[in-house]
C-alpha cells in the first residue's frame, strides 16, 4: 500500500497505471471472496481505500487545472 504523500508525488500516467492495478487486483479479491475463504479479508479495505486515495488526488489536480484554467485572463 502507498501513502498519499507517495501517490502525490506521481504524475497522472503513473497514477491512472496505479488505480487500473488496484482495481484489477481488488477484483480478483472480490471474486476470491465469493469462490473460496480469503487469508485476509482487511486486504478488501485496504485497497477501496487505496482506491479512493487515487481517485481524491486525480479529482484534486483536475479540479485545481479547471480553475487555474478559468482564472487565467483573457487575451482582448
Amino acid at each position: 500500500m502507498t501513502k498519499a504523500s507517495e501517490l502525490r508525488e506521481m504524475n497522472d500516467e503513473q497514477l491512472a497505471a496505479t488505480l487500473r492495478d488496484a482495481q484489477e487486483h481488488l477484483f480478483r479479491l472480490r471474486l476470491q471472496a465469493q469462490t473460496e475463504r480469503l487469508d485476509a479479508p482487511s486486504e478488501l479495505r485496504k485497497y477501496r481505500r487505496e482506491i479512493a486515495r487515487i481517485k481524491t488526488i486525480l479529482n484534486q489536480r483536475a479540479r485545481a487545472a479547471r480553475q487555474e484554467a478559468q482564472t487565467e485572463p483573457e487575451d482582448q
